[in-house]
């Protein structure tokens, strides 16, 4: 019985542990927690005008100086449009997450949409990003787009506004 029991002991330890999250993917999730501004979105890789809707809600310039909410203990958080009119002001409840490459090192950042009761509302479906850059004050985040069959980089730049 004895044996049993510590084979089992063993067993949830190793569950526990291999779920655990890298040293690095803990600091980078303290990094986020708090309230950010997006203050800025370019086009690398491509020349032209860029009009684009960002995560199937409203248009690229409508997220110019919103604020991102990053809760770190639950991955939690919101993003709110503070322009009105055409941009359908209002906050967007998120739950967003960190990723390890295969070293451990965080380089992805995730989030998808929830509700009020945290339940996922997109049906799975969510938005993934290169870390560039990750400080006390500053976020730098990255995603491809396909635009008429080149690759276009869509950077988000982020500013701290308080932790």
């Amino acid at each position: 019985m004895k044996k049993k029991s510590f084979i089992m002991m063993l067993m949830a330890s190793f569950v526990l542990f291999s779920c655990g999250l890298s040293k690095e993917n803990r600091s980078s999730r303290k990094t986020l927690n708090g309230t950010w501004q997006l203050s800025n979105i370019s086009y690398q890789n491509n020349e032209g005008y860029f009009s684009s809707v960002l995560f199937n809600d409203v248009s690229a310039k409508c997220f110019k100086g919103s604020e991102w909410f990053f809760r770190s203990n639950n991955s939690t958080g919101y993003y709110n449009i503070l322009s009105p009119g055409e941009c359908a002001s209002g906050q967007r409840n998120i739950r967003w997450s960190v990723q390890d490459d295969p070293n451990g090192n965080p380089n992805r950042f995730q989030f998808k949409f929830i509700d009020e009761k945290k339940n996922d509302i997109g049906g799975g479906y969510g938005y993934v990003f290169n870390i560039n850059t990750l400080s006390e004050q500053q976020m730098v985040i990255s995603s491809d787009a396909n635009v008429e069959g080149k690759k276009v980089t869509v950077v988000y730049e982020f500013n701290r506004i308080s932790l």
